[in-house]
């Protein structure tokens, strides 16, 4: 259940146009909906501010659609990764508004009513890193975000990345994609005031080890402000870029009226703070 949705539940009990019991009733499917092989945790949303993702590899066409005819009942936006275009033929006979987008292996439903917010700046060291840029970027826009990206501008030829130092500054946050060496967030990350979030990829010759040695390069960046997520993990970049860039743009939660603190130190240290 969306805040959203809450929100609209609870007036209507508050109005008189919905009885606490059919409310309760609402209630059941939270915080978690049985499916037998998967908990669909509708909760999500209000904790974490979107709905649960969809990871499709290893999952049958089968499951894939009863999660997604339960999260659908409930949300929007869905978001689906790793998906085959079979994948999504079965999301869209679910619902037909459901887009998939090839290189990032995504199905997404938008929130047509969506305002994207800030700037995220994604970034590749190469032509080949774009599949993973991709996940991020849609993730990232999915969720809310403005997301502008600028690829194939790696340490090879750094002048491609300098040219275009203006586009650095004016982004929030910066989500840095590479393989081979990894060398390009630490670069980015000596640039900017902003945070960076580098990912390595497995695009690489032997010894890259499958993204194992742009993994270490960006452990060991000597760049502050530089994050690192896992191999080739797109999503959860584009998650963490999207969590950093709305920083201040949500409202605080606030207690209603009739909501009194017990702890009054508390309180009145937080006023003097």
């Amino acid at each position: 259940m969306s805040p959203e949705a809450l929100e609209r539940l609870l007036t209507e009990v508050r109005e008189g146009t919905l009885s606490v019991g059919k409310a309760i009733g609402q209630f059941r499917s939270l915080p978690y909906e049985d499916l037998e092989f998967a908990s669909v945790d509708h909760h999500r949303s209000l904790r974490q501010g979107f709905p649960e993702v969809i990871f499709c590899e290893g999952k049958t066409a089968t499951q894939i659609r009863a999660i997604a005819r339960a999260l659908l009942k409930h949300h929007r936006p869905l978001l689906a990764t790793r998906a085959t275009r079979q994948v999504a033929t079965v999301i869209k006979r679910v619902d037909r508004r459901a887009v998939y987008h090839d290189e990032a292996r995504i199905v997404a439903i938008r929130d047509p009513k969506q305002k994207l917010q800030g700037h995220v700046l994604v970034i590749t060291a190469g032509t080949s890193d774009i599949p993973v840029a991709e996940e991020a970027r849609v993730t990232a826009e999915v969720m809310g975000s403005r997301v502008e990206t600028l690829y194939d501008v790696g340490v090879a030829g750094i002048h491609r990345l300098l040219d275009r130092q203006d586009r650095l500054m004016r982004a929030r946050v910066i989500v840095v994609v590479a393989g081979m060496d990894g060398a390009l967030p630490s670069v980015v990350g000596g640039l900017v005031p902003c945070p960076v979030v580098a990912v390595p990829t497995s695009r690489g010759y032997g010894a890259s080890f499958g993204g194992l040695a742009a993994l270490l390069t960006m452990l060991n960046s000597c760049a502050a402000g530089v994050g690192v997520m896992n191999i080739d993990n797109g999503f959860g970049a584009g998650c963490l870029a999207h969590r950093i860039n709305v920083l201040g743009e949500q409202p605080a939660v606030s207690l209603p009226h009739s909501v009194k603190p017990k702890n009054k130190m508390n309180v009145k240290l937080r006023a003097e703070g």
